[in-house]
């Protein structure tokens, strides 16, 4: 199965899996009736400072990226562990909602689950 990265305004797709959407703020002009989500886990995206100075600005994401990292460390690890659980079963999905497909707090989140508990 595994972790698949999708942006929350491209289409569902019959094997996303477990849909999850991991950013803080409700994404701009996406229903929530059309999301198609199975959970929202707000508590696993950047803290609100460190997503502002971030700005998704390229120059910042190694920063960026150690900084976030580090708030994952001190996140739920039952939550972490129930994601890691559903992409060895039926497979999941991270949604954001960032232009920016390589540089954004998923790519980040799919690193720290794909590592060893």
């Amino acid at each position: 199965m595994g972790i698949r990265l999708k942006r929350i305004y491209d289409p569902a797709e019959a094997d996303d899996g477990y849909r999850v959407l991991v950013d803080r703020l409700w994404p701009r002009g996406v229903a929530k009736g059309d999301a198609r989500l199975d959970a929202w886990h707000r508590a696993l995206a950047p803290s609100k400072a460190l997503r502002e100075w971030f700005g998704h600005d390229r120059e910042r994401w190694p920063d960026f990226r150690s900084a976030y990292a580090r708030e994952l460390a001190d996140a739920d690890p039952d939550l972490l562990a129930e994601l890691r659980e559903h992409a060895g079963h039926e497979g999941l999905t991270l949604l954001y909602a960032a232009r920016d497909t390589e540089c954004n707090n998923a790519v980040v989140l799919k690193q720290v689950l794909e590592q060893t508990p």
